[in-house]
């Protein structure tokens, strides 16, 4: 999923671009995110021979987005309906328990992946050949089973709080379209190709060690520096329909949103030193700053 790949370039050092100065507009995104996942899935079609690698290249990829549309379209329509339509059935009380579980599930496994002893766990779950090389893509195929089964098998209370009618109903889906637009440019900034799954398995079909990207500071990244985690909170509190689910799920989502990225944060930190540091003082964390008024 979107956002539960946002962290996986740490599994490989990475060059850092300067961040930018305090007073710098923001800076427009550009199209080498698109160049780079263009040129990477056009190299698949002149990739080496190699049965068993194109194989499980292939296979992997098929797994990896199918699962990722399956878990985006389960997230899409269940938090429209504010969680209150799902294919859960866990009896009370057991489904409070049930639900808790699925919520918790998602943020501590997506952690534990990321650190050094989970790059060797995700190394392990493929061939031993291309288990490195899949990493990338293990992992998006991970974090989008996880959300599928928090959107699909969730059970609902049965309580409907609110239900937006009218203009507010117009508003309010234009709101919560308006947060997905925001997450997938985000996830756009900071690498479509790793975003996506693709890297991985693209790259073991060719025969190659993936590339990563350099760290984002264009386009959302140059506005704040966490703006996968924001618009995917954003998405949470913009449905049109609410519920005790929704409002439990938005809470535990929001603040997994806003306190994981600072775990990442200190990994930089150690790994990127004073380049990380200047980039922490010119963008702010998750609120925007606004323009300051010429005097």
């Amino acid at each position: 999923m979107i956002l539960a790949i946002e962290e996986t370039s740490q599994l490989v050092a990475l060059d850092v671009c300067r961040a930018p100065p305090i007073s710098q507009p923001m800076k427009m995104s550009d199209t080498r995110p698109l160049q780079r996942l263009l040129s990477l899935a056009s190299g698949v079609f002149r990739a080496p021979t190699g049965v068993a690698r194109i194989g499980v290249a292939f296979l992997y990829g098929l797994i990896c987005h199918l699962t990722f549309a399956a878990a985006v379209l389960a997230m899409i329509i269940a938090m429209f309906f504010g969680m209150s339509e799902s294919l859960g059935r866990v009896p009370a009380p057991w489904a409070i328990i049930a639900n808790i579980f699925l919520i918790l599930q998602f943020p501590l496994t997506h952690s534990m992946l990321l650190s050094k002893r989970g790059g060797g766990v995700l190394a392990k779950l493929a061939p031993r050949t291309f288990g490195p090389t899949l990493a990338t893509t293990t992992y998006a195929i991970i974090a989008s089973v996880q959300l599928l089964a928090l959107f699909a098998f969730w059970t609902p209370s049965g309580i409907i709080w609110w239900q937006a009618e009218g203009t507010a109903f117009a508003i309010i889906c234009g709101l919560y379209a308006a947060s997905w637009l925001l997450l997938i440019w985000a996830s756009y900034d900071a690498g479509v190709e790793v975003q996506s799954g693709a890297l991985g398995w693209m790259s073991l079909a060719q025969n190659i060690k993936p590339v990563f990207p350099d760290m984002p500071i264009k386009g959302l990244f140059s506005v704040i520096r966490q703006p996968i985690y924001v618009s995917f909170a954003l998405t949470t509190w913009t449905v049109p329909v609410w519920t005790p689910d929704q409002l439990g799920l938005a809470i535990a989502l929001t603040a997994y949103c806003l306190w994981a990225p600072r775990l990442k944060e200190r990994r930089f930190a150690k790994r990127y030193g004073a380049e990380f540091g200047a980039y922490k003082r010119s963008v702010p964390y998750a609120i925007p700053r606004l323009p300051r008024s010429k005097t």
